[in-house]
């Protein structure tokens, strides 16, 4: 629904311009310029500034929007000579090398007849039926890692990507968590369709995007609840008594409730593929949306409850492995054991066990490889995926051991996860080839991604790991030259600073951080233990505060603010400050373990009681 414009700020770079071209119908409020970020201000030294890495063509846009799209990016100059088959999206996105295509049916490949062609069935409800089950040849649904490719937010592995691969052989996932996903998994950031439709009940039982979507228009083969009255009983949900809104009202349609949209890019509106059911009654607790509240803005999520409540009845309870999830997806403390529930509860959705795996450090420093290898050796790429990039919470000797089989992978993202687990480790020589062709698909990742700040500090972050300090400080600069509003890159090279007692290179580095980024909350903490260091507390408690102040959702800054301000003498402030703050944070363990330090050094029963309550 809108179009935005490129232009060449030097040669081989094309950026988006922040104004676009609303294309939508006048009626649908379209036709018009608008600014894509009107409701926020986007400053120069803003890492969204149109003129920004992150608003480079070449790097961020081309690859999904172009037909055999080759990035060609070249690190030393810092410049791109893309290259693509096709300016726009056309066949070979999805069909591949179409040389052997001609106008009749009867020559075309056998490669691209057999990759497009579907299984003989049909979805078909018996009487009695609620829901169609599949009757025939069984599905083969891995055509739509092809549709993956764009549709997913994800990290690539290979400058450029071809369809009729693997998803998971040309890109690392991003899974369902937080900040980009709600505790329940309902999209919150911009993050396409694969991380929610893998958890819909709808993809566990063989549904494809062809199920609904036209093959080649990609629009709804059907329009209203008639598209979903393909597989679902119209008796049983197209009645009142099941939406309770008034026949062909917006309220009656099946995706008002269970596909509620976003709005992106200021005028695209996107559903969300994941197809829950509406649940207010967890809202307050869990922090999450429901599409009653969605439409009916001016009522609460007790009205909405309450009123389901009547429809339906009482609403089926969370299990124990989902509460863990939600407290675990809203960056809560849970114990280990019920951090393993949700990755062994057979029930959950494989792409939520996974995300589950990949927070694993969130509960524990160290695992056991006899709990581990069992992930280690799943049968779902997922799985095994995430098992290996939180296999470093094995000691060296038990990760080479059970990490160094995935090094034989026959998928690209995996054996570039086993890699960079075992970077630190002593290769037996029976692994060392496997182990060198890994790291090598590891650096190309790396390399794939350097033209903007994170590709380069993982590349540095790699060297340090090799002990390769030169590498990692030349990498640190580059990031910082490249992207000069990433603030990774001055902590970073000042941490590494740091770690040679180079004091004077700390201060250096850190105060051309909070030149450049003065508003940025991580530069203002790291600078702020600096003056620790330098036993200056009482000049590090402003850059404690400030931080704190600008991330707001980092308990961390306000822990480490409320402890410098009792290490002034300070407790009793300290104490009152604490109480104030500990409430307005998800995650309050270490909050509460302070604030109960504190009550017990002021002799302060009721703020005792006060913080064993939070």
């Amino acid at each position: 629904p809108l179009q935005q414009y490129l232009v060449e700020i030097e040669q081989g770079k094309l950026q988006v311009l922040p104004f676009a071209w609303d294309s939508r119908a006048k009626s649908e409020g379209g036709q018009r310029w608008y600014h894509n970020y009107s409701h926020e201000e986007i400053r120069p030294e803003d890492r969204l500034h149109w003129r920004q890495p992150l608003q480079n063509w070449n790097g961020m846009c081309a690859d999904c929007h172009s037909d055999g799209l080759v990035r060609n990016y070249d690190a030393d100059k810092n410049n791109f000579n893309s290259q693509f088959d096709n300016i726009n999206v056309g066949c070979l996105s999805c069909h591949g090398d179409m040389s052997e295509h001609s106008n009749t049916q009867k020559n075309f490949s056998k490669k691209i007849r057999s990759a497009i062609s579907q299984p003989v069935g049909l979805w078909l409800r018996e009487i009695g039926d609620k829901t169609a089950h599949w009757q025939g040849e069984k599905r083969d649904n891995r055509f739509m890692d092809t549709c993956f490719s764009c549709h997913s937010l994800r990290s690539p592995l290979t400058d450029g990507f071809k369809p009729h691969t693997p998803f998971l052989d040309q890109f690392t996932p991003q899974l369902p968590s937080s900040p980009n996903y709600y505790a329940d998994g309902q999209i919150k950031e911009e993050v396409y369709v694969y991380g929610s439709f893998l958890q819909s009940k709808m993809f566990k039982a063989g549904v494809n995007c062809l199920d609904c979507h036209d093959k080649h228009t990609m629009k709804l083969k059907i329009e209203g609840n008639g598209l979903c009255l393909q597989c679902h009983s119209n008796e049983v949900f197209n009645v009142k008594t099941h939406h309770q809104h008034k026949t062909n009202s917006t309220g009656a349609q099946c995706v008002s409730c269970h596909m509620p949209q976003n709005r992106y890019m200021g005028v695209d509106d996107r559903r969300d593929h994941s197809f829950k059911i509406p649940r207010p009654h967890l809202s307050d607790k869990y922090v999450t949306p429901n599409a009653c509240i969605k439409c009916h803005e001016n009522q609460s999520n007790q009205w909405a409850s309450e009123n389901l409540k009547k429809w339906h009845g009482q609403p089926k309870s969370l299990s124990k492995t989902e509460e863990y999830l939600f407290a675990l997806n809203l960056v809560e403390s849970i114990t280990l054991e019920q951090h393993l529930t949700i990755v062994a509860d057979e029930d959950l959705a494989v792409i939520n066990r996974a995300s589950a795996l990949d927070m694993l450090p969130f509960s524990t420093q160290s695992i056991s490889s006899n709990i581990l290898s069992i992930y280690l050796k799943h049968k779902e790429p997922l799985i095994r995926l995430n098992a290996a990039k939180v296999s470093l919470l094995l000691s060296p000797v038990e990760r080479e051991k059970h990490v160094a089989p995935l090094l034989a992978d026959s998928l690209k993202s995996i054996r570039v996860a086993a890699a960079r687990s075992l970077v630190s480790s002593e290769i037996s020589p029976v692994n060392q080839s496997l182990f060198e062709q890994a790291l090598n698909e590891l650096f190309v990742a790396n390399e794939t991604s350097s033209w903007r700040g994170e590709g380069r500090t993982n590349q540095a972050l790699l060297a340090l790991e090799v002990n390769d300090t030169l590498g990692a400080e030349k990498l640190f600069k580059e990031t910082i030259e490249i992207e000069p509003y990433f603030d990774a890159g001055y902590i970073n090279l000042a941490d590494l600073y740091r770690s040679q007692q180079r004091t004077a290179l700390v201060t250096s580095v850190l105060n051309k951080g909070l030149t450049n980024i003065p508003l940025s909350g991580g530069i203002n903490y790291s600078f702020g233990l600096h003056l620790v260091r330098q036993k200056k507390l009482s000049k590090a408690i402003i850059y404690f505060e400030k931080a704190m102040q600008l991330t707001t959702d980092n308990a961390q800054y306000a822990y480490t603010y409320v402890l410098a301000l009792d290490g002034l003498g300070q407790s009793k402030q300290a104490l009152n400050k604490l109480r104030s703050l500990a409430d307005s944070y998800e995650d309050k363990t270490q909050l509460k373990e302070l604030g109960l330090y504190l009550s017990q050094k002021l002799n302060s029963r009721s703020d005792y009681d006060w913080f064993m309550r939070l």
